[in-house]
């Protein structure tokens, strides 16, 4: 093979992130000199998995170097010291840093799908929404949140007028849901006045009961406030959450990517590339970069390398943190603080099978409106993604709680500390341990609903947006990598083909 300086690249791709590996895969059979570096020594950028070990050398990094990743102010808490803990090796876990269930209408699986990677990975339900409501008894704290016509009729804490009124609203989205796929002529939801708080419109519009607002909020996975949360970014958001149930199966509308979550996406789009002949350097960061014209933007960029390699090319794509300080687009950061959570039970009680004929689910959604916490509803609700064993992300018998609210630094990680502590106390036996735990700050874009990211490009120098800190895969990913690919791609780009392949081997029916 040729060295790195001495081949004249067509791109560079700098961090394997989602975005980036995702890039990777739609131009892995185009033909071009690609090369793909990232300056950590794992693939996953953003979204990595990472065991114990890997885990603590990843905080400490975080805390050295404030100003080059996405993550502040990293800390841990194990009991790995002590004689009988429970904890097991540190192989034995796979710990995601932004953990994000896929809905079954995302953009990503048909995508997936049409690139034929998807026999690359392995799916797996989440299962039910649990809403935190204390009881004088404290016995039954967790209550789950119907989110389907068989769940309404079932559930015996909602009263019968109110069953009434979430039916009529639960229609009317079904309405529109027919109206789309019929591409008829007729008013959209989004055409509709949707700018009060999402609790003030279903009061006008439904006479929904103040008892539906924090269960209704909790399927749009809002991080803001119930009052600062409009019903023109909430009400498409449950739309979706009940337009996926049953897409793949009875009981369910979202899964999780075993093994690791994005960072299994990352990875099968890196290993794509590698097939079609691409190049990967990982410990390889951009340390600086620079056009061969300063008077052409659109002449080769050279790279120098953290390897000290030194290349030429002719496209480079990342975002703000894969790039070197000259080559960074100004803008602002929202910041969300974030847990993971590992304890000595396995939860089963939140994973339900919620369909005949479903399968058991491995993921479970947790939601703590902040008023039920004792705190005013001014502040974002506490969000916690419960994972079971099978997802490989622990051992047998134990459970992956990551926590996430929309509040940075000490304040945040109170609120999920407390959330953490009730669920535990809801839904595990009294021998319960938290066996270890990593908290940390991470820095991304906050999905608003009423905004389209878009890349920041300079001629041939193509910039990411920031990641999503969504709770839920954003599909405007999609969108964001097909903009990057157009421009690589020039006149050989035709959206027809994008990220649309012929199998490279063949595969029977059984496979």
């Amino acid at each position: 093979m040729e060295s790195l300086t001495n081949t004249q690249w067509d791109v560079t791709i700098s961090g394997t992130g989602i975005p980036q590996s995702l890039l990777a895969l739609s131009l892995s059979r185009s033909g071009k000199k690609i090369l793909h570096v990232d300056k950590n020594a794992y693939y996953g950028g953003p979204e990595a998995a990472l065991s114990l070990q890997e885990a603590h050398e990843w905080a400490s990094k975080v805390n050295e170097e404030t100003a080059h990743l996405p993550f502040e102010d990293a800390t841990i808490s194990s009991s790995l010291d002590k004689p009988g803990s429970g904890l097991s090796s540190s192989r034995a876990y796979t710990l995601s840093l932004s953990p994000q269930l896929i809905y079954s209408r995302s953009q990503l699986l048909p995508t997936l799908v049409a690139s034929k990677v998807y026999r690359q990975l392995e799916f797996q339900a989440v299962g039910s929404w649990w809403i935190y409501k204390p009881t004088s008894g404290g016995d039954k704290d967790l209550y789950r949140v119907p989110s389907s016509r068989e769940d309404v009729f079932t559930d015996d804490l909602i009263s019968m007028k109110s069953k009434r009124t979430l039916m009529r609203f639960l229609r009317h989205l079904q309405q529109h849901l027919k109206q789309e796929s019929a591409e008829e002529d007729k008013p959209a939801i989004e055409d509709e006045d949707l700018d009060k708080p999402l609790s003030e419109y279903l009061t006008s519009k439904f006479h929904v009961p103040p008892e539906l607002y924090d269960p209704l909020l909790s399927l749009s996975l809002s991080q803001t406030p119930p009052q600062a949360t409009v019903a023109k970014y909430a009400v498409p958001r449950i739309q979706r959450h009940l337009a996926s149930i049953g897409v793949f199966g009875p009981g369910f509308g979202s899964v999780l990517v075993k093994w690791g979550g994005g960072s299994e996406i990352s990875q099968v789009g890196c290993r794509a590339l590698a097939v079609g002949g691409g190049v990967y350097v990982l410990n390889a960061g951009v340390e600086s970069l620079e056009h061969d014209n300063q008077n052409d933007e659109y002449s080769r960029i050279q790279l120098r390398l953290s390897s000290g390699e030194k290349i030429t090319t002719k496209f480079v794509v990342g975002s703000n943190w894969d790039l070197p300080a000259q080559a960074q687009s100004p803008c602002t950061h929202d910041k969300v603080s974030r847990s993971i959570t590992i304890v000595s039970s396995s939860l089963e009680s939140l994973f339900p099978v919620t369909a005949e004929g479903g399968p058991t689910p491995a993921g479970a959604v947790v939601i703590f409106p902040a008023a039920s916490l004792g705190l005013t509803n001014e502040l974002p609700p506490i969000y916690i993604s419960v994972h079971s064993s099978e997802t490989a992300e622990c051992p047998s018998g134990q459970s992956v709680l990551y926590g996430s609210v929309n509040l940075p630094g000490q304040q945040g990680q109170s609120l999920i500390e407390c959330a953490i502590d009730k669920l535990l106390q809801s839904s595990a036996g009294p021998d319960v341990n938290i066996l270890w735990s990593l908290r940390y700050t991470q820095l991304g874009r906050a999905v608003r609903g009423d905004t389209s990211p878009a890349n920041d490009v300079s001629g041939n120098l193509i910039r990411f947006p920031p990641p999503s800190l969504d709770l839920a895969f954003d599909d405007s990913v999609i969108d964001l990598v097909k903009d990057a690919w157009t421009i690589i791609m020039g006149d050989d780009a035709s959206p027809d083909n994008f990220m649309k392949f012929d199998d490279r081997e063949s595969y029977d029916d059984e496979d």
